[in-house]
């Protein structure tokens, strides 16, 4: 405690009425609550299994629970309640399972499955499969907002939300019938057991005596109501939260959540955590300054004691391949020069599009780097399904890859068959693709079965013998002619949701080829050599084990992220890449409350930046396969121009601090390279 600010300790302390602890970026709002947890049990000798605090990750919760452990040291802590919302949700419906009408051993649904039950009861009932393209959206926000399917129906608008409304209500039957519940259920649920039970209620009030809820901004209609119906009218609480850093309206959370907390509760005590102990001031004054365009119910401004820090950059790059060109260079001169780590940078982006550039930058400067918030390259399935016919094609060894596209596109080898071959493998202690080629595999499998094994079999031998000698050029026509041999276009059509989603995996592919044709290039016009197909496989094989080595934040790699994956995270020095009208802010959110919400985007974007923050834009752009020419974003002009270095601007003069600041990294990055 003593170590705390006058702030933090406000609102530690404070206990006697309900209290919102407004925690700025950086302000140490995790180190609050867990000290007020330790004062809670220390001081006012309150239970820990008594007290419940809330998150919205599972690495939040454990950071949590670690540091209350910590700070109790000999004191007892077991049986504090620290977890996400929707795992203190699974709980309560664990333990009022009866009531609720389930049974036991009920199960939870996640996406792929509650995808597949809307299907095949869009085809049972003969619904209109379009209203399946959003129907998991639209089902999960009616949950959010404790709607009832007869509510939804009844508040449908067209004909599309009123099949989607009938087909929650049969969802709503078929996940009941299977004794079954999904993510959304795991609040709703108890929202609807505690309002229909006041006995179960009073139960669960009496065990929470204290309430601690993090990120409060991000709650959304039902969370909000979960929260207002444990604490009761006793109201014991306290909640932090952040509403310049609200990014979830897409998901439901709602950042007025806060607003609503002075009227359901008066006494509420508003405590402002303004002192940031991770940016320096001019990162914060420029954070500042971007959100002050936002209205705000509740103003605040962030400072520190790092004191102003290097010049914030602005760079124009031509278009976004110059782009990811420039910032990785950037990285390996700003690296050199002042001799950090990989994992002291962030790139930044709005959608997971932008990072594809940057990945291939990287990849071919040889740079370590993670992606988080979006799908990698080679997690995507068509990617994975022609690198396995790659891989099968070049070791005819490889059994997983056997297993990945023996049916895909379907060549009905049915489950049976499989197990027949695997059976056979396995007894003869060879590989899926020898068994298929042995004559006694007919005396494991027999009929249409063995033929179409042998099928599949033969044809990968005979592209294994085509492409054993090729190089160069060739193996790029060879692949093209396999993707068309197999009718691979055809199949992603038809297991696409919609021919926009097939269009865009086919892409995918035609992004392969042309990495592995500028592979081919590299290896020509750098070292010669005229790389065969076996050693581009390795090479990418390589690649993508790197990226999927799991790690946490320790290892020392670059990090690529959407601007939603960061929060909540920091970083040395951060690239805020594609400020440009239309992407940030994105298209679609031009108008209020869009808008703002896009403003806090871009808010969180910067305050992730400790030491050094630099943004960029595309004067072009390609958009749907043409350049087009891109405008600075509108949040560019709102920042403090006198903090602000634009590339190449002759009317930008450092002042002699910062000159001063700059010579001096300069000599102490020389100076450590001296030493090695």
């Amino acid at each position: 405690m003593h170590s705390l600010n006058e702030r933090q300790s406000q609102a530690v302390l404070h206990t006697q009425t309900p209290t919102l602890v407004l925690a700025g970026a950086g302000s140490g709002k995790t180190r609050v609550i867990s000290e007020k947890i330790a004062h809670l049990i220390r001081k006012l000798e309150i239970k820990p299994f008594n007290i419940y605090a809330l998150t919205f990750t599972n690495k939040s919760a454990k950071e949590m629970k670690e540091r209350v452990t910590k700070l109790l040291k000999n004191d007892n802590a077991q049986g504090i309640n620290v977890s996400t919302f929707h795992h203190l949700g699974l709980n309560i419906i664990r333990q009022e399972y009866k009531i609720l009408g389930y049974k036991a051993n009920f199960t939870i649904m996640d996406a792929s499955d509650t995808r597949q039950i809307m299907k095949d009861l869009l085809k049972k009932k003969k619904l209109d499969e379009e209203a399946l393209e959003n129907a998991q959206w639209d089902i999960s926000n009616w949950k959010n907002a404790l709607l009832t399917p007869e509510q939804a129906l009844e508040n449908a608008k067209n004909q599309l939300e009123q099949a989607r409304a009938i087909l929650f209500d049969l969802y709503e039957k078929q996940l009941k019938a299977y004794n079954a519940i999904d993510f959304d259920d795991l609040i709703s649920l108890p929202v609807k057991l505690f309002k229909k039970n006041p006995e179960i209620l009073d139960k669960w009030q009496n065990k929470v005596r204290y309430l601690l809820v993090d990120e409060y901004q991000d709650t959304n209609a039902s969370q909000y109501e979960l929260v207002k119906l444990l604490v009761g009218i006793q109201a014991r609480f306290t909640v932090v939260g952040d509403d310049d850093q609200s990014i979830y309206a897409w998901r439901g959370a709602q950042p007025e959540n806060l607003n609503l907390l002075k009227e359901d509760f008066p006494q509420l005590e508003i405590i402002k955590l303004e002192q940031n102990y991770r940016s320096s001031n001019r990162i914060l004054q420029t954070a500042n300054q971007l959100i002050s365009n936002n209205p705000h119910v509740f103003e605040k401004k962030l400072w520190s004691k790092m004191g102003m820090g290097e010049m914030i950059r602005v760079l124009a790059c031509n278009d976004e391949n110059h782009e990811a060109e420039r910032v990785v260079s950037e990285i390996i001169v700003h690296k050199f020069k002042y001799q950090t780590k990989f994992k002291d940078y962030a790139v930044l982006y709005r959608g997971n599009f932008q990072a594809r550039l940057f990945e291939r930058a990287l990849r071919e400067q040889n740079l370590p780097y993670k992606i988080s918030g979006g799908q990698s390259f080679f997690d995507k399935s068509e990617i994975k399904d022609v690198m396995s016919y790659l891989k099968l094609i070049v070791n005819p060894d490889d059994d997983a890859a056997f297993l990945r596209i023996v049916n895909t596109p379907r060549r009905e080898i049915g489950a049976t068959s499989l197990i027949k071959l695997s059976g056979y493998a396995t007894k003869r202690n060879v590989s899926l693709f020898d068994a298929s080629q042995e004559l006694g595999l007919s005396s494991a499998l027999d009929g249409k079965g063995l033929v179409r094994v042998e099928r599949f079999g033969q044809m990968i031998l005979d592209w294994a013998k085509q492409a054993e000698n090729l190089t160069g050029s060739e193996v790029i026509a060879f692949l093209r002619q396999l993707i068309e041999k197999i009718e691979y276009d055809n199949w992603l059509q038809e297991t696409s949701a919609t021919s926009r989603q097939a269009e865009k995996r086919i892409k995918q592919v035609r992004d392969l080829l042309l990495w592995i044709e500028r592979i081919i290039d590299k290896a020509k016009n750098e070292d010669g050599e005229h790389l065969k197909l076996d050693k581009i496989v390795s090479y990418m094989t390589l690649m993508d084990m790197m990226e999927n080595n799991e790690g946490d934040v320790e290892q020392n790699q670059i990090s690529l992220m959407t601007l939603h994956a960061s929060k909540g995270l920091e970083f040395s020095h951060v690239f805020l890449i594609g400020m440009e009208e239309e992407l940030l802010p994105h298209a679609q959110n031009l108008e209020s409350p869009g808008l703002e919400e896009e403003r806090r985007l871009a808010y969180v974007g910067i305050t992730r930046a400790e030491k050094s923050l630099t943004m960029t834009y595309a004067k072009k752009r390609k958009k749907y396969g043409e350049k087009t020419n891109c405008q600075p974003s509108r949040f560019l002009a709102e920042l403090p121009p006198e903090l602000l270095q634009w590339d190449g601007n002759p009317n930008i003069e450092m002042s002699a601090e910062d000159k001063k600041n700059n010579a001096n990294s300069t000599l102490k990055g020389l100076k450590a390279l001296l030493k090695q």
